[in-house]
């Protein structure tokens, strides 16, 4: 198996090697986008996991490192938007958790 991925890897131009670093990188940034659509239609986040979700986006903040001191645009430009993306869910999961308790409290 290794050797059959070593060949057809050899095959590609630098050219469709990034081209494949970006598709990659486009699926797995708008995975979260219904998310976050959820979250925000909602105005819930009762079903996210905090601690989840926060380890996730420190792994990013070190992908998104990782791709500056490498250089990789592909790396760079989807973990940037991922962060937003999972910044924006861990900031609503905070305010909509604060305000549920709010509205339980006597």
């Amino acid at each position: 198996m290794t050797f059959v991925l070593e060949s057809a890897v050899l095959h590609l131009s630098k050219a469709r090697i990034e081209a494949l670093g970006y598709a990659a990188a486009l699926l797995t940034t708008a995975a979260y986008i219904p998310q976050l659509v959820r979250v925000l239609r909602l105005h819930s986040a009762r079903d996210i996991s905090l601690p989840t979700f926060m380890m996730f986006a420190l792994g990013v903040v070190f992908w998104l490192l990782y791709g500056l001191y490498t250089g990789s645009m592909p790396i760079i430009a989807s973990n940037s938007v991922t962060l937003v993306l999972a910044v924006s869910i861990v900031v609503l999961k905070l305010h909509y958790d604060r305000s549920s308790l709010k509205e339980i409290a006597p």
